[in-house]
């Protein structure tokens, strides 16, 4: 099986890349996030596989991180999302988005991605919902951490945070990563009313 490919990009086209390792072109499939992080034609790059083997074909999906990957794993248990779906979902949310947009349920961001209808974004979410915490999203991810509550779970008055924030005309996820980053922040003690002038100051950072 093929995990990683340490080469130089030969050519790029729409959904793919071909990497040339030691003269061997590999034909890899990739989301618009990994191709758009591509260095030119020539430069050498390394990409994370996933290696699908069926009767008729042997497919290599490529990705930039661990945390793209174990999310296109993740959505291809999903009954519906094949290697495309999961591709396109990843094209048009990055792993961290991902996670606030299962964990508050946003299913509409999930519509984003080509070929994703309400049905299946609403499947996504649920099915996905106990299982997003699980996947590291590497520094930076400012989600879930310690004295923030659980991905799958906020506390009311968090909930009533969120709420308030998406009656105010932001996005749920949205408002959802500025109430977990205030309550890292702040502790999950916080008083509703400081969490959402906290959580409007966040938003319009």
């Amino acid at each position: 099986m093929i995990a990683k490919l340490n080469g130089r990009v030969d050519g790029t086209g729409e959904g793919f890349a071909v990497i040339d390792v030691n003269g061997v072109g590999y034909l890899v499939f990739c989301s618009a996030r990994t191709l758009g992080g591509l260095p030119p034609s020539g430069e050498a790059t390394t990409l994370l596989i996933e290696m699908h083997v069926s009767q008729d074909h042997i497919h290599l999906y490529g990705f930039a991180d661990a945390a793209e990957r174990s999310w296109f794993r993740l959505l291809t248990t999903v009954q519906g999302v094949g290697a495309k779906a999961g591709l396109a979902i990843l094209s048009v949310l990055a792993p961290s988005e991902l996670v606030r947009a299962i964990a508050a349920q946003d299913k509409a961001l999930l519509t984003r991605a080509q070929g994703v209808g309400p049905k299946l974004a609403s499947r996504i979410a649920s099915e996905l919902k106990d299982k997003a915490g699980g996947i590291a999203l590497g520094p930076g991810a400012a989600v879930a951490t310690a004295g923030a509550p659980a991905l799958s779970a906020l506390d009311s008055r968090a909930s009533d945070a969120v709420s308030a924030l998406v009656n105010l005309g932001y996005r749920r996820a949205d408002a959802f990563g500025a109430v977990i980053e205030v309550q890292r922040r702040l502790g999950v003690e916080t008083p509703l009313d400081a969490l959402i002038k906290a959580g409007l100051r966040e938003l319009s950072a």
